[in-house]
C-alpha cells in the first residue's frame, strides 16, 4: 500500500494543503490591507488544493475497494 502512487499523490496533496494553510494564516497574522488580499489568496488556493486532496483520496479509496485490498 505504501508503494502506490495515489497514497503519495493525496499525502501530497494534503501537505500542500497545511503549507498553503499556515501561510495564509501568517499572512493574516500580520495585519494590514495588503496581508488581508494575500491571506485571501492563500485561501482561495486552500479551498482549491483542499479539492485536489479529496478527490485523490476518493480515487485512491475506489481503486483500493476495486484491486480487493
Amino acid at each position: 500500500m505504501t508503494d502506490d502512487p495515489l497514497l503519495f499523490l493525496a499525502l501530497l496533496a494534503c501537505a500542500a494543503v497545511l503549507v498553503v494553510l499556515l501561510l495564509g494564516i501568517n499572512a493574516f497574522r500580520k495585519g494590514g490591507p495588503e496581508a488581508s488580499r494575500q491571506s485571501n489568496k492563500f485561501m482561495q488556493w486552500r479551498i482549491g488544493l483542499q479539492a485536489l486532496a479529496v478527490v485523490l483520496i476518493l480515487i485512491f479509496v475506489f481503486f483500493r475497494q476495486q484491486s480487493g485490498g
